[in-house]
């Protein structure tokens, strides 16, 4: 299935892998529009790449944002906080909250108030972690959200049949919710060299995974792994 002057909203588009997907998108002649809720960078990536942007709270139903946008095609969702690792004797029950809020229940609003305005044919793509399969200390939160996202994408592919359902699963990718600085690169050096590729992944390397499952016409309650081996080693 082609994806040329097909309608795509990437609710996250406007960085990291979001950015990268909407890149790719529109590249091979969709007619993309990217979403965040801050301004200046929505401004700023629809230059960037030549596609409309909208801002809008994605932490609520954004009924409003899907209503201005119309009908449209496939639902790409990447929007994230910025990622923190905490152990359990640090973790509250407010800071799991608050992880889960944008990552999940963003993700739930946001197909919710999509829904109607999906054509026939169209798709829904979410974003999943290895985290699910392989954490590690400090991952108790992260873990508990990569593992609901993996069951809400099957258990909405069922719901809203036949419109598609699927998630991105992603390893450690070098990403803007790591932050920067010699820390965050000793630590993708560090898990690079464990991964049976020796690195760890690129933002556009994920992002050939949501245009995948956006034109894969059979694919629905997927959850397609995008990790470098990590969940091997």
């Amino acid at each position: 299935m082609e994806i040329k002057d097909q309608r795509v909203v990437i609710l996250g588009g406007t960085s990291g892998i979001g950015y990268a997907t909407a890149s790719l998108a529109a590249s091979r002649g969709a007619s993309v529009t990217v979403v965040s809720s801050t301004p200046s960078r929505v401004s700023e990536a629809a230059a960037a790449l030549g596609v409309a942007g909208r801002v809008a709270d994605l932490r609520s139903a954004p009924v409003s944002l899907f209503e201005e946008i119309g009908p449209f095609d496939h639902l790409v969702y990447t929007a994230a906080d910025r990622l923190s690792l905490t152990r359990l004797e640090d973790l509250t029950p407010e800071a799991a909250q608050a992880f889960f809020g944008l990552r999940f229940f963003g993700a739930l609003a946001a197909v919710k108030a999509a829904r109607p305005f999906l054509r026939p044919g169209g798709s829904i793509t979410l974003t999943s972690g290895t985290a699910a399969d392989r954490p590690g200390p400090g991952w108790a939160a992260a873990a508990g959200v990569c593992g609901a996202m993996d069951a809400l994408t099957r258990a909405l592919a069922v719901e809203l049949a036949p419109i598609r359902v699927n998630a991105v699963k992603a390893g450690v990718t070098r990403s803007p919710l790591w932050g920067d600085g010699a820390e965050v690169d000793q630590m993708y050096a560090t898990i690079g060299r464990s991964l049976p590729l020796g690195r760890v992944g690129e933002v556009g390397d994920v992002a050939s995974a949501y245009l995948y499952l956006m034109t894969q016409p059979y694919a629905t309650g997927t959850v397609t792994t995008i990790d470098g081996g990590s969940v091997l080693v």
